[in-house]
């Protein structure tokens, strides 16, 4: 009784209990390797780093910053946005947050109250149902399946929403199978949130890490009935950049949004960290470069951990991600995964950690491991 039934009802963090189960390893098959977290498995850029130091230096960034965050950094990230996905932004469209988890929770203050839902395609990433919970609005299952490539389906979508739906929710690259959502699906879900007065709300954590040939990824924001009314793109630089550990994100959505969105940002964050801020402005633009090496350094490593998984199903996979199917003799996911981990030393996470329907699947975070190590997987993902 001295909880709040909505905390109550939100899982525990799932990462911590992973590793949990591997400190019962014994290091027979040589030293754990870490698959649970999405993180950059190499440093930040030298200069970054010089210029982080610097700024955390400076007393005129100890105070206060503007509610939406630093004008230079939303400048910087709408141009950026416009050159990858044409359209027009401007920095009144771009609110910088602690994070993009916290900015997806404040977004969904906005939009949602208690007892409303928001469609959610399954698998799905555990701290949005977890966010969703805990304001007590339901994150609806929205099933997708491995034979489809994990790609959501308008049509099953649109059965879905009723009188309580206030948005649809996707996330491409997605978190956890890796699947990028074509343009043309993207632009599907669009039109379903437009015709039922929804907010279609994108979460874009990975898109610095799509094919460099592929063009756009969709073409939302030059689109009339999309932009800025309907609209709503989140964003993450602790992958692109490096630096999970100074939390910034990004809201992007009409300046109408932006005024609500002003609000939650005033109560939760006050402003955002600003060091990292100024950094940020100035990376965004100078370390593209490094940025597109980097993307090389990813497929490296997707191609080293598809190879050791050669005799294994890998039903999906794409950036930073391997979402991996349990051979029918292997027990389900959560025992198998707690084996893995105390007994060859490779954390990944349950599949039931994503969603419901998950039973029988494994995510692999190839991101934070060298290509030699993957080589492992092969010889370590073994149950028997």
């Amino acid at each position: 009784m001295r909880f709040a039934p909505t905390i109550l009802a939100t899982p525990a963090p799932p990462i911590p209990a992973a590793r949990a189960w591997a400190a019962r390893y014994d290091g027979r098959h040589g030293p754990a390797l870490d698959l649970t977290q999405a993180v950059p498995g190499y440093p930040p850029h030298p200069a970054l780093l010089a210029r982080l130091a610097e700024a955390a230096g400076d007393p005129a960034l100890a105070g206060y910053g503007p509610i939406a965050g630093e004008p230079e950094l939303r400048e910087a990230l709408a141009a950026d946005l416009m050159r990858g996905y044409g359209g027009a932004i401007g920095a009144g469209e771009v609110a910088i947050t602690a994070g993009c988890n916290l900015g997806f929770a404040m977004v969904t203050k906005v939009i949602a109250a208690p007892g409303d839902n928001l469609l959610i395609p399954t698998p799905w990433y555990f701290n949005h149902a977890m966010a969703l919970t805990m304001a007590g609005v339901e994150p609806r299952p929205l099933p997708c399946r491995a034979e489809d490539g994990f790609i959501p389906d308008p049509g099953r979508a649109a059965a879905l929403v009723d009188a309580r739906t206030r948005a649809i929710l996707l996330v491409t690259p997605n978190n956890p199978t890796g699947a990028i959502y074509p343009p043309e699906v993207i632009d599907a879900f669009a039109r379903l949130a437009r015709q039922r007065g929804l907010w279609l709300i994108l979460d874009e954590t990975y898109r610095d890490f799509l094919p460099e040939a592929a063009g756009a990824p969709h073409g939302l924001f030059a689109d009339g009935e999309a932009w800025p009314d309907h609209l709503v793109h989140l964003y993450s630089f602790s992958k692109a950049y490096c630096v999970p550990g100074h939390r910034l994100g990004a809201v992007v959505a009409g300046e109408a949004f932006q005024a609500e969105l002003a609000k939650a940002l005033d109560t939760l964050q006050i402003c955002p960290a600003r060091p990292a801020q100024r950094v940020l402005a100035w990376a965004i633009e100078a370390l593209r470069e490094w940025r597109a090496g980097n993307r090389a350094i990813m497929d490296g490593r997707a191609a080293a951990c598809r190879a050791a998984l050669a005799d294994q199903r890998l039903d999906a996979m794409g950036a930073y991600f391997a979402y991996l199917r349990l051979p029918e003799e292997a027990p389900d996911a959560l025992a198998a995964a707690e084996r893995l981990a105390a007994e060859q030393g490779v954390m990944t996470l349950p599949g039931p950690f994503f969603g419901p329907g998950q039973e029988r699947h494994l995510r692999l975070a190839f991101a934070n491991a060298e290509a030699a190590r993957l080589g492992e997987l092969g010889s370590r993902l073994r149950l028997d």
